[in-house]
């Protein structure tokens, strides 16, 4: 009875928003009881010692997609990465994308961008943020920051075009319970630097000091595989340290391991 009780209550259009902003609250409340310090300040200075820089491409072709929502992604990527350029993560404090960035509503500027629920593309105010938390995201993983938290996508909505990073190495957010998040457990200061060149959005780990270790990410096993009617894409992603000075490997951990439905055909993964 109860199941089905929520079944019919998330048919109710009212009960959707009231979930979430009960969720939202919730993650309010938990965080101030944890205490955790979040990084909110800047430097006056950019560190010195970059650990790595990465870009994205903005537009992308997207089949079946108005390519107006591209567009308005870039708005919406300019807003947001000034809430984040140039914060410095310090020793144990935890980087909170949603707590710097803020609810991004249309007051702040944010225009309708393309989202992505439940496996289904829609739009939405402030949407096209996944990107920079994909930015985000791939640096972090280049650094002894721990990933505090990190949700993925479920589904393969779209075959591989232009990707640099392997798949399944993004991340998915929504403000403010879906968060990405990383913890700095060293003595080491981290700097994020982030801005927008003509055609991609940029952006650079820093430290203030140089470090002792080196990241490498890589993917394993990926292939697809088809299971009943229905095709899935699967893979690993795993972390390497090395030793700077001779390349030796010194730890390999799994950090991620894959499996999303694919919603286009097979055959355009292979031509892409």
């Amino acid at each position: 009875m109860q199941v089905w009780l929520k079944q019919r209550l998330r048919r109710i259009p009212l009960v959707t928003p009231l979930r979430t902003r009960q969720l939202q609250w919730a993650r309010n409340i938990n965080d101030w009881r944890q205490g955790i310090r979040f990084a909110r300040e800047r430097a006056g200075h950019e560190f010195s010692h970059r650990i790595l820089k990465h870009k994205s491409l903005i537009f992308r072709p997207l089949a079946g997609t108005d390519p107006q929502l591209q567009h308005n992604k870039a708005v919406n990527l300019g807003i947001s990465i000034k809430q984040i350029d140039g914060v410095v993560i310090r020793p144990g404090e935890t980087f909170s994308l949603w707590k710097l960035v803020g609810r991004p509503t249309a007051r702040k500027g944010y225009l309708e961008g393309l989202t992505i629920s439940g496996g289904n593309v829609g739009s939405g105010t402030g949407g096209g943020l996944c990107q920079l938390a994909n930015l985000i995201f791939w640096l972090g993983l280049h650094t002894p920051l721990e990933v505090a938290e990190r949700h993925h996508h479920s589904f393969d909505l779209f075959p591989d075009n232009q990707r640099t990073l392997p798949f399944g190495s993004g991340t998915t957010i929504f403000y403010n319970y879906l968060d990405l998040r990383f913890y700095n457990p060293t003595d080491m200061e981290f700097q994020i630097r982030l801005w927008l060149s003509e055609k991609f959005l940029e952006g650079d780990i820093r430290s203030s000091r140089p470090m002792d270790r080196q990241y490498r990410i890589e993917e394993r096993h990926h292939r697809f595989e088809q299971e009943g009617e229905r095709w899935y894409r699967k893979n690993e992603i795993w972390r390497l340290v090395l030793d700077p000075g001779t390349q030796e490997v010194l730890e390999e951990r799994l950090l991620i391991r894959n499996r999303s439905e694919v919603r286009y055909k097979v055959e355009q993964a292979e031509e892409a």
